[in-house]
């Protein structure tokens, strides 16, 4: 017993050691400058946009699978979705906090500020407008690619297999 005690006792002060070493090397909370920088970066991205309708949208998704295993209470889901997206409306808005708080631990108090400024000079502006067209065209040549791509590829595993006498 005194042994199985010894090891308790070690694993212990070994956690102790490691949950320690972890609060030491957490990264501190940004500072209220911080959060605010990144706040106006993703401002000025129209961040928003991208989750504006997350609250009606995993409402009517929730209410979407309810209703396959209980369609004899589709009026009352629907009357309770309204509900529930009322009760449920701006919580959006946790989404714009924590990514304002991502983007002010990955940059620095200063780059925050920089890139701020960046965003609202006239190149700033552009990028915003420009890098959705720019990364749409991409995409589409990527999806373009990889179809001529694969037809190559799958020309070569006929090939291949027909050298072996397999028609495929």
């Amino acid at each position: 017993m005194r042994k199985f005690s010894n090891v308790l006792l070690a694993a212990g002060a070994v956690l102790g050691l490691m949950l320690g070493s972890a609060v030491a090397q957490a990264p501190k909370p940004p500072s209220a400058a911080a959060i605010g920088y990144a706040k106006e970066i993703l401002t000025s991205k129209n961040v928003s946009a991208i989750y504006q309708g997350a609250v009606p949208g995993l409402v009517q998704r929730t209410k979407d699978v309810l209703l396959q295993s209980n369609l004899n209470y589709q009026k009352d889901l629907n009357e309770v979705a309204v509900q529930v997206a009322k009760d449920l409306a701006g919580r959006e808005k946790e989404i714009g906090e924590e990514m304002a708080r991502i983007y002010a631990t990955a940059f620095t108090e200063q780059e925050l500020k920089e890139l701020a400024a960046f965003y609202k000079s006239p190149l700033g502006v552009k990028v915003i407008a420009q890098e959705p067209v720019a990364f749409n065209a991409a995409r589409q040549y990527m999806d373009q690619w990889a179809q001529k791509f694969g037809e190559e590829i799958n020309g070569k595993f006929r090939a291949e297999m027909k050298k072996r006498g397999k028609e495929i």
